[in-house]
């Protein structure tokens, strides 16, 4: 409670009384950059510079071969899907689509999350069946909605027939016995993914750089702290760390008009106390992986701002509160890595 009070108390000196003349009718509302990076700081730390497992070194080669993986559609039963598919590098780790089409052509029932800064999340997935990149890498590919494939031996025996991926293999995984592997492909593409991470401005201005983030912005991030958004959008991510109920207040139909009805955790663990239960997602790039909530049923960024506020505060937000957060979650948009961008060439 005393930090929650100091944080409220920083907030009201983030915005001070500056005058440009003697009278005192002339006084204006300003932001002090200073005040606010002290909030920042009590709630946040800039992102990591790396994603560590220790379970699994990222090295150049391993992550080479995960890259070329990673783009490569021979990894779907038809040839149609790679993970770039749905997790488009260009396109901040999204393809912009409610939800993707699989192998076969049909959608899926989930809107597919970004893999920047994935390797940073607690769990994989909306409903977090998957500890990490490294077991998730596999889950695609042999689901049936996604890249179909019917077994982990065909998946290798497609890459066992490719002298280009063995050679590749076997730099990546050298000294093993069998380096052409399905948990070694899981490997090297996470090892990829654990390369994807964006810092950006506001990383810069919890380093202290006051200029990093411009007064609108600051102003913004402000109202997303008196909001109260803070309670699930915590962390390095603004997000990614926890499991919260969606929706708290009202239901998805009435706040979205979506049809559909998704039980989130309870679908895997079949235990009632996960119902609408999900992942809260990283805000992290949030401008550019629309659209939003588990079922890409919401498309701008501010409907969603609203929509959140009312399900999980029971606020409804004025016009311009929700420009202000907009504005503040727009700034969270950091650099696509170039070098990932780079479609490598296929064995």
């Amino acid at each position: 409670m005393k930090k929650i009070a100091s944080i409220a108390i920083l907030i009201a000196l983030a915005f001070s009384v500056g005058c440009s003349g003697p009278q005192p009718k002339e006084k204006t509302s300003a932001i002090v950059p200073a005040t606010v990076l002290q909030v920042a700081k009590n709630l946040y730390q800039p992102l990591p510079t790396a994603a560590v497992n220790p379970e699994n070194q990222v090295t150049p080669e391993k992550v080479l071969l995960g890259k070329t993986l990673y783009y490569d559609n021979r990894l779907s039963l038809n040839n149609t899907q790679s993970c770039n598919t749905c997790h488009n590098i260009a396109t901040y780790g999204v393809d912009n689509k409610a939800t993707s089409p699989g192998d076969n052509g049909k959608p899926g029932t989930r809107n597919s999350p970004t893999t920047f800064n994935a390797a940073l999340h607690f769990v994989q997935f909306w409903d977090g069946r998957m500890k990490d990149v490294e077991e998730q890498a596999g889950g695609p590919v042999m689901n049936p909605a996604e890249m179909n494939m019917p077994s982990e031996k065909e998946v290798v025996n497609r890459l066992s027939k490719n002298e280009g991926y063995l050679k590749m293999f076997e730099a990546a995984f050298a000294g093993e016995k069998q380096p052409v592997s399905f948990i070694n492909m899981q490997k090297a593409i996470a090892a990829f993914e654990r390369t994807l991470l964006t810092p950006g401005r506001f990383d810069k201005f919890l380093g202290g750089d006051l200029t990093a983030l411009n007064e609108q912005e600051l102003k913004g991030f402000n109202t997303f702290v008196e909001t109260g958004c803070t309670a699930c959008h915590m962390g390095p991510l603004l997000g990614g760390n926890m499991f919260q109920k969606y929706p708290l207040f009202g239901t998805h139909k009435d706040l979205t008009n979506s049809p559909v009805d998704d039980l989130g955790k309870m679908a895997v663990t079949k235990n009632e106390m996960d119902k609408y239960m999900f992942k809260v997602p990283s805000l992290r790039n949030i401008a550019e992986t629309w659209p939003y909530l588990h079922d890409g049923s919401v498309k701008e960024l501010d409907k969603s701002v609203q929509i959140m506020a009312k399900a999980q505060l029971n606020k409804e937000l004025s016009p311009e509160q929700v420009a202000e957060i907009t504005t503040f979650l727009k700034a969270l948009t950091a650099e696509v890595p170039a070098e990932a961008k780079v479609i490598p060439a296929m064995p």
